[in-house]
């Protein structure tokens, strides 16, 4: 009997746990289903002093025949791509390197090195969005593809989840392999990075997804439009040569911008999951 109360009790705890997960899930996720019903509803229906929560004809598509007429949103989503894509490649390389570095040799400073690489994480970003903006300047990155990625290419928080899951291997591994005539560059390439795709593809896509959505950075260092990215594109709605175009066709580039990075997300997000998992195995 008493089996079964802790049985039933551990039960009820999971099914109370699952159904707050929803609720809050619901709550996030709100504004983002109200954003794409906005999109399908005309300006007088939107400005209306009564609550509208469903447009009244899901048919309608003038905001977004506005958003491809009156913006370049093709040209800025792919610049958007090449951006996160290329950013996200370099990433994965130089977190790579520097998580082998950490966690396979034995050098003086490491731990020094390593503390500041963690300690890099709690700087908020917009603290150093001025002083990056006056280096790329005066290295005569603006209005070019490597001014708007270069602040992208190194993160703390990859490298600490990458060097984890290095942590993972013994260090007779790369001994052995060492021994069997393997390089370290070899060990790297051939042996550690095919066995990461887990932490590879979380810091690929988790960067992706985050540069993608990246407005402040690209605004800064780009002041020709055919350099603008897609998140640009919104506020060129809201104001373009004076005029308005109001919050439907706002919320129709919203929710068009955001397409590729939900799919990415939803497509690999048990990638992403599994290798912030890994990543905690060892510390």
């Amino acid at each position: 009997m008493m089996g079964k109360k802790v049985k039933h009790t551990g039960s009820t705890k999971g099914l109370l746990y699952q159904l707050l997960c929803i609720v809050i899930g619901l709550v996030l996720i709100l504004p983002l289903i109200y954003a794409v019903l906005i999109s399908f509803m005309p300006q007088d229906e939107i400005l209306t002093t009564d609550l509208k929560i469903l447009p009244s004809v899901f048919g309608y598509l003038e905001n977004y025949k506005i958003v491809f007429a009156k913006t370049k949103i093709f040209r800025f989503m792919m610049n958007s791509f090449i951006v996160a894509f290329v950013s996200s490649v370099v990433r994965i390389i130089v977190a790579s390197l520097a998580a082998f570095s950490f966690a396979f040799f034995e050098y003086k400073g490491k731990r020094i090195l390593f503390g500041l690489v963690v300690g890099s994480m709690i700087i908020p970003a917009d603290v150093l969005v001025v002083q990056n903006y006056f280096t790329v300047a005066d290295m005569g990155l603006i209005n070019t593809y490597i001014g708007m990625m270069i602040i992208f290419f190194i993160s703390g928080m990859n490298i600490f989840i990458m060097r984890q899951n290095f942590l993972t291997y013994a260090k007779s591994i790369r001994e052995a392999a060492l021994v069997d005539g393997c390089s370290n560059f070899k060990f790297y390439a051939k042996i550690l990075m095919p066995s990461n795709i887990s932490s590879i593809m979380t810091v690929f896509i988790s960067s992706f997804v985050g540069t993608w959505n990246t407005y402040l950075w690209p605004l800064l260092v780009t002041n020709a439009d055919e350099m603008r990215t897609a998140q640009v594109a919104v506020t060129m709605l809201n104001a373009n040569e004076g005029s308005s175009y109001g919050p439907g066709a706002v919320m129709a580039a919203a929710t068009t911008i955001l397409i590729p990075s939900i799919l990415v997300f939803l497509i690999f997000q048990r990638k992403i999951v599994g290798g912030m998992m890994a990543g905690a195995v060892k510390g």
